[in-house]
């Protein structure tokens, strides 16, 4: 499944930039001592997220049919949601985060005895802020497939995401990072669609969303999501063989509104640069 990889791939480059960036300023600045912060700030934000993971699933477990086609809906909403404020805080903070970050860590060391905590605190909050959302997204994406396909793609983009930030901080690795977010945004776009159909088709299974039932089209002779090709389609973009008038017109505003604004040139003031 290429979703779940791409996600977490970009996820795991965006937490592996900001500890990257954070350690490399502190060898430079000669506070080297101050790394063991960095990585307890990783190792607790990577704690926190699972077990945020693990409490909300065990809550899922416990509700009936219909609470839980309410709670994967509610789940689905906040997926998208992170998807999206994901793509679009990128799009405007790679101009800007090393010197944010850098003016960050130094902030943290000043006029405080306590900069390691302040260290170890911002570091936490900043990649905390992606494990949640892949949190969020990933039990999106399980709860609609099934087998432990999705569950080692994203492993396998975390795996990736992590030797690419090794090589960036240890050797100094250079990629074309405005052109991987630019591609990785528009797919998960395409995505955040999808699941916000599939929210449609979850309030619609508990009760709570009856209109535009009737059937847009109808493939599952043409494509079922057995064959090859509809498993691809599904695990990549949630597609259904039979989708009501609703989910259609759902993931086409959806879709449409929100390439548009992304895609669109972004406003930049005057002498402002790229920095990432």
């Amino acid at each position: 499944m290429l979703a779940p990889f791409l996600i977490m791939l970009r996820e795991g480059i965006e937490a592996a930039l900001i500890t990257g960036i954070v350690a490399t300023y502190l060898r430079q600045t000669g506070r080297g001592a101050w790394l063991p912060a960095v990585w307890v700030g990783v190792l607790l934000a990577v704690a926190v997220s699972l077990f945020a993971g693990a409490g909300l699933e065990l809550v899922q477990a416990e509700f009936p049919q219909k609470a839980q086609e309410l709670f994967e809906a509610v789940v689905g909403l906040v997926a998208v949601g992170v998807l999206v404020s994901m793509v679009f805080w990128m799009r405007k903070a790679a101009r800007s985060m090393r010197a944010t970050l850098e003016a960050s860590v130094e902030a943290s060391f000043t006029g405080s005895s306590s900069g390691g905590w302040a260290l170890i605190g911002m570091v936490f909050f900043a990649v905390a802020r992606e494990g949640l959302e892949s949190v969020f997204f990933l039990m999106a994406v399980f709860e609609q497939s099934s087998g432990p396909g999705a569950a080692l793609s994203a492993l396998a983009g975390l795996a990736v995401a992590a030797l690419i930030g090794f090589a960036i901080y240890v050797w100094g690795v250079r990629l074309d990072l405005r052109r991987f977010f630019r591609f990785t945004g528009v797919f998960i776009l395409v995505v955040a669609a999808g699941l916000l159909a599939s929210v449609l088709r979850n309030l619609h299974e508990a009760g709570l969303w009856n209109g535009l039932q009737e059937l847009a089209w109808d493939m599952s002779d043409t494509l079922p999501v057995s064959s090859p090709g509809g498993t691809v389609l599904s695990g990549l973009f949630n597609y259904q063989p039979a989708p009501t008038l609703g989910e259609v017109a759902v993931w086409a505003v959806f879709l449409v509104v929100s390439l548009w604004l992304f895609l669109r040139p972004a406003p930049r003031r005057s002498g402002e640069r790229a920095h990432v």
